[in-house]
């Protein structure tokens, strides 16, 4: 048995929860995981694991093993990637997730630079606006926007994006123009929902001016947990959006979005690098990590009054 292959198994099934979902992420057979944490129990004597036919839960010994072997794993990298070369330029398999709109206007643009100055580093990029699972589906890190209500990540705050509310003409013509943010509750008004929960729950969105704050959600008979095609919903004129900066103002500048409630500011969205506190931070996440920062930098640094 290698003892190391047998403690990345445990570690990986622990994290899964699930021996097929470690097998996956391993490139190895379920069996050939199986054998290995049924060989580190034998070695150490201690159950480590209890398996059903419907999931996998661990121990307390696992448990506290478990947490032994990931600063043991992250100890190894670090004596990997801290030879001078390894430091120079990280490299490996680095899984990350990120909004889809993002991804297409900015990140994706970008990545010529980020595999010049990281040539070795291999990047799966998940595209979509839904709640990704960093521990069932082994993603490094997300980046997402809006206030982070997960206790279990930890995350570092990169940019603060400017928000607007717009409408398509065709919608305007047909609903009338609102003088008002507090029109949009009104009946014959409808705002394009963004699903930003599990459960499909619509957030409101905190407007303010002239030291009056309010919060409006609006009527809505659409929704959709992808920003792609929550713009293209705005665009056709199925209700009112609200929109961060770089992802409206060519259609602004086209007129196939017009701008609402000038002299009302909308509290900016906040963009957060979030991955797993018992995630090691190796040299490929921290190296992703800090060219996102500098790019988020470049189009919506964190606003100055927060103070980070």
């Amino acid at each position: 048995m290698d003892r190391f292959d047998a403690m990345q198994a445990f570690a990986r099934v622990v994290e899964a929860r699930s021996f097929t979902k470690a097998s996956e992420t391993l490139q190895m057979s379920k069996t050939s995981v199986t054998q290995l944490v049924q060989q580190l129990e034998e070695r150490l004597r201690v159950k480590l694991l209890n398996r059903t036919t419907r999931k996998v839960n661990v121990t307390p010994d696992g448990a506290a093993y478990y947490e032994r072997v990931v600063r043991l794993l992250a100890d190894m990298d670090d004596a990997e990637t801290s030879l001078s070369s390894a430091s120079a330029s990280p490299r490996g398999r680095l899984r990350v997730d990120v909004p889809s709109p993002l991804a297409r206007m900015i990140l994706v643009p970008a990545l010529p630079a980020f595999h010049a100055r990281y040539p070795d580093i291999q990047l799966h990029m998940g595209v979509s606006d839904r709640m990704v699972d960093l521990i069932d589906e082994n993603v490094d890190c997300v980046l997402r926007g809006g206030e982070l209500t997960d206790p279990s990540l930890t995350a570092r705050r990169v940019g603060d994006l400017p928000l607007g509310v717009y409408a398509a003409p065709s919608y305007l013509e047909r609903a009338g123009t609102p003088s008002h943010p507090r029109e949009l509750e009104d009946t014959h008004h409808r705002v394009v929902g963004f699903l930003r929960s599990r459960n499909g729950g619509i957030f409101p969105y905190a407007m303010h001016r002239d030291g009056e704050r309010i919060e409006v959600q609006g009527r809505y008979t659409f929704a959709f947990d992808d920003g792609n095609a929550y713009l293209a919903a705005g665009l056709a004129g199925l209700g009112v959006l609200w929109a961060p900066h770089y992802l409206s103002e060519t259609h602004l500048a086209r007129g196939e979005l017009v701008s609402l409630f000038k002299g009302w500011r909308i509290d900016p969205m906040p963009m957060h690098v979030a991955f797993r506190p018992n995630r090691h931070v190796s040299a490929k996440l921290r190296a992703f990590i800090e060219w996102v920062a500098e790019l988020m930098a470049q189009h919506a640094p964190v606003a100055a009054r927060r103070g980070t």
